[in-house]
């Protein structure tokens, strides 16, 4: 794993409700020492299997809480911006979007997975939005 580069990771076999507490407690682990002055989220999207919208749904509401309570502010992209910033299309595949990641962050084939891609993804979108507003 790359250094300073902190991937919150839940076993799928526990039950729901203590992966979100893990997600809570690590990501407010992850708040206290890094201490950020704000926070870019990816605004909730409609996706094929219902079941994954509710989960995603329910990890998305522990985030925001979790942010919201160390008074993080928040700032919410959707995934057609953020493509749109990373690669000039909103229209692009995921591989569009790490493959232009990978070469804005010189980052190697064996960055650790497609969510710390997004990750990325969206902070360079809140990069590129408050460059031109400050």
């Amino acid at each position: 794993m790359a250094a300073g580069c902190d991937v919150i990771r839940l076993v799928d076999k526990l039950p729901l409700a203590e992966r979100l507490v893990h997600l809570y407690d690590r990501l407010m682990e992850l708040c206290v020492q890094y201490k950020p002055d704000y926070a870019a989220v990816e605004s909730m999207f409609f996706h094929k299997h219902i079941k994954s919208v509710f989960t995603l749904g329910n990890a998305r509401g522990v985030v925001l809480l979790a942010l919201a309570k160390q008074g993080i502010p928040i700032f919410e992209y959707s995934p057609r911006e953020v493509k749109k910033a990373v690669t000039g299309n909103g229209s692009a595949t995921k591989q569009q979007v790490r493959y232009m990641i990978d070469k804005q962050y010189k980052l190697s084939d064996t960055f650790p997975s497609d969510d710390a891609t997004d990750a990325l993804a969206i902070a360079s979108c809140h990069f590129h939005k408050i460059r031109f507003t400050i």
